[in-house]
């Protein structure tokens, strides 16, 4: 596959692949959505395409702890599934975590077009492994209306 330039690739699987979704919007407008790894907004485009692009970002909670996961694709790897990414594992605070996606998308000119997505990516994982703070919820100490 490392042969084949990713414009083929994306004509071979724009119209029909494994992980295409296809639903309904409003009235009868398509809307094509993908569940393919490495696609950080999971839209069925060329732009953010994991099967089609040799360069890939992808952002996945780490696990038990407060961790993010931060894997690249490796250019020169193509051909060895094992050793095709780069994952590193971030435990910092947020803005910390979003300035190290930044320098690794955009400043070290990997996929500098990605970098909002990237980051819009980011703050949405952060979010949903952000655990609720558990105790007694506050009563409104405002004066009772009778």
């Amino acid at each position: 596959m490392a042969n084949v330039p990713g414009d083929l690739i994306w004509e071979i699987v724009k119209k029909n692949n494994s992980f295409l979704v296809k639903e309904f919007g409003n009235g009868s407008a398509k809307v094509q959505l993908s569940k393919e790894s490495n696609n950080l907004y999971n839209v069925h485009s060329f732009k953010y395409s994991g099967l089609a692009n040799k360069k890939t970002i992808s952002i996945q909670p780490g696990g038990k702890d407060l961790s993010v996961v931060l894997s690249t694709t490796k250019t020169r790897k193509q051909n060895q599934p094992a050793n095709l990414f780069h994952k590193s594992v971030m435990k910092k605070e947020f803005r910390r975590m979003a300035k190290a996606v930044a320098n690794q998308v955009a400043d070290n000119y990997y996929r500098p077009d990605l970098k909002n997505a990237a980051l819009a990516r980011l703050s949405a994982v952060h979010r949903s492994i952000k655990v609720a703070k558990s105790g007694v919820k506050k009563r409104n100490r405002q004066a009772l209306k009778k």
